[in-house]
């Protein structure tokens, strides 16, 4: 039978040696490396490791593991493994704008997201039929001031149902409460756009327009409590000029919004990204 292909992800206080170390147990296992990427952080102190590999049919996983755990004890390393095959678990946040949702739907149904869509919530019944075209379940679930607790507690329930790895907000026009943010921290990521300056509160683009802006982008990040400010994950930004209407502005953004999205998701379904105090580096 042949063998699967792996991810594996280290984390620890920057030592001499520790790549080392994770080369050696890697290497006993006879498994063939086929990407890694390693980078220490001089101001933070820590060390991160990304690889994946094939492993050979009778690959001893349980006893790699058990390597890893001591080593671990000696080095404070913080690591997970798991096969590339089992996808993480995505739940999907939306409301009416289905220009990011298409783009996650196109690459999950290539293969290419990196996760797997596992259900669609939105407080708004407007892009139910996408998910039908998917075969996805969907879930409208209401928000005013006066229900927000309890949407977000039904919120919670349809993460806990599917169990969802990680939460997107793909142009989700709801904040989350500080609550939800904190149990949420680490794996719900959102998108919003960066014009220059950063323009709030309605119809962004036509202020943007107004004031001409030379430049527009999009930025990814992790949700906290702190609104708009959780660690980024990945940006993107073109150059835009006076021929652009405000309109040509909102279609470039959300162009920018959905493919900055799309690989924030992907990077972190692959592993490739691990949080360094309030920012994050990514392989």
């Amino acid at each position: 039978m042949a063998g699967h292909d792996y991810i594996l992800r280290a984390a620890a206080p920057d030592a001499i040696g520790l790549l080392a170390d994770v080369a050696t147990l890697v290497a006993q296992q006879g498994l063939s490396v086929t990407k890694s990427h390693d980078f220490a952080d001089l101001e933070t102190g820590r060390f991160f490791i990304w690889q994946t590999f094939t492993a050979p049919a009778g690959f001893e996983r349980a006893g790699f593991e058990r390597d890893l755990d001591q080593l671990a004890k000696r080095r404070a390393m913080h690591w997970s493994l798991r096969r590339r095959e089992d996808a993480p678990r995505a739940l999907v946040l939306v409301s009416k704008a289905e220009h990011c949702l298409i783009d996650l739907l196109y690459r999950a149904r290539r293969g290419k997201l990196g996760a797997q869509i596992a259900a669609i919530v939105s407080n708004h019944e407007t892009l139910r039929w996408h998910a039908g075209q998917h075969q996805i379940p969907f879930h409208h679930i209401p928000v005013t001031p006066e229900t927000k607790p309890e949407a977000e507690a039904a919120l919670l329930d349809c993460i806990a149902r599917y169990s969802a790895d990680f939460v997107v907000l793909a142009r989700y026009m709801q904040v989350l409460s500080n609550g939800a943010a904190r149990s949420l921290e680490g794996r719900s990521i959102n998108i919003h756009h960066s014009a220059l300056p950063s323009f709030k509160g309605a119809r962004p683009y036509d202020q943007a327009h107004a004031r001409g802006v030379k430049l527009i982008g999009a930025t990814a990040h992790y949700v906290t409590a702190e609104l708009d400010e959780g660690p980024i994950i990945a940006q993107d930004a073109e150059a835009v000029d006076h021929l652009y209407s405000a309109r040509d502005l909102a279609e470039k953004g959300r162009d920018l919004e959905a493919r900055v999205l799309s690989r924030a998701v992907n990077a972190h379904a692959e592993g490739r990204v691990f949080l360094n105090g309030v920012r994050t580096v990514v392989f």
